[in-house]
């Protein structure tokens, strides 16, 4: 049932670590002020850079970690001091495995549902998420997307109120992203908290309720991926791509205001605040080149560009 009481709450989260884990035996702040609210009903996706603190927020908001400062409420209790029925109600999805090998996917998954008072059913999960179909090879010859299928499920088997999901599409080929998305979709309908961290930025923006992005430690940005993506200006923060012969050198005074490059052969974009005028400028360009792009397309900012744009200024 959907509640006004934060799934998840943390504000002001402190984490040092030290004196092994630094260089010089001194201690290091990992997190400086992380606030985040996940609420039932709702997809919270946390973002960051490598190193950024998305790791340590997900441990300490676990209770694999205990916080130095700040508070932490979990369900409503401190989850570093979690009661039985308080990880009872907690499904946690880890990227890093934490799966038996040799034990075997279905015996696995039994074996977790046995943990609890009313499981799902068992083979309807295994079905739902194709694990029936490779569900007596041991685990350790299981590819890389097969284990985050499995992870996903013992996970969910238990019922949980709010699910900890770490990166729940690496590896899927597309037919199996599509399922996961449909599943993580009716978590959210059925009210469950659903937090999860990716570093694939399309999916963020396709499941994403509420976004926090973290950097060097701190909450840095939050908002929807509407009031994130924004435009920044009066015309808006856009890119444009277009597909041509390779090897073309935009001239540095067409568009001095604008970010351009060929990321790939024949592949150009061009991003910031475009108008129609420079999109005019770029079909003179165009014309004076004698090409004719095969395809073209505009599009506004997204939620990649946000990210960008914070983690290039933390490395300024």
């Amino acid at each position: 049932m959907l509640t006004a009481t934060p799934a998840l709450e943390i504000e002001g989260l402190i984490k040092d670590f030290g004196p092994i884990a630094s260089l010089d035996g001194r201690m290091v702040r990992v997190l400086d002020g992380v606030r985040l609210r996940a609420d039932h009903g709702k997809v919270t996706v946390l973002l960051g850079a490598n190193g950024a603190g998305k790791t340590t927020t997900l441990e300490c908001a676990q209770g694999l970690q205990r916080a130095d400062g700040g508070s932490v409420r979990l369900l409503g209790e401190d989850p570093a001091k979690a009661s039985p029925h308080l990880r009872a109600r907690v499904g946690v999805m880890l990227q890093a495995g934490g799966l038996p090998p040799s034990v075997r996917p279905l015996v696995l998954l039994r074996h977790v549902a046995s943990m609890y008072s009313s499981p799902l059913p068992v083979d309807a999960l295994a079905g739902r998420l194709g694990i029936d179909e490779f569900g007596a090879v041991p685990i350790r010859r299981l590819s890389g997307g097969q284990k985050q299928r499995l992870a996903l499920a013992c996970a969910l088997v238990g019922r949980p109120d709010v699910v900890f999901l770490d990166e729940p599409s690496a590896g899927l080929d597309p037919q199996s992203r599509t399922i996961v998305f449909e599943l993580i979709r009716e978590l959210r309908a059925d009210g469950l908290a659903v937090i999860l961290t990716t570093h694939l930025l399309d999916d963020a923006q396709r499941l994403a309720d509420y976004v926090y992005i973290v950097e060097g430690g701190r909450t840095v940005a939050e908002g929807t991926v509407a009031e994130l993506t924004a435009d920044t200006s009066a015309e808006g923060l856009r890119e444009l791509r277009f597909e041509t012969v390779p090897g073309l050198d935009l001239p540095p005074g067409l568009l001095p205001h604008l970010f351009h490059t060929e990321d790939e052969p024949g592949r150009y974009l061009v991003r910031g605040p475009l108008t129609a005028l420079d999109v005019a400028r770029l079909a003179e360009w165009w014309d004076a080149c004698g090409v004719l792009p095969t395809a073209i397309s505009l599009a506004p900012r997204s939620l990649e560009d946000v990210f960008l744009d914070i983690s290039g200024r933390s490395l300024r």
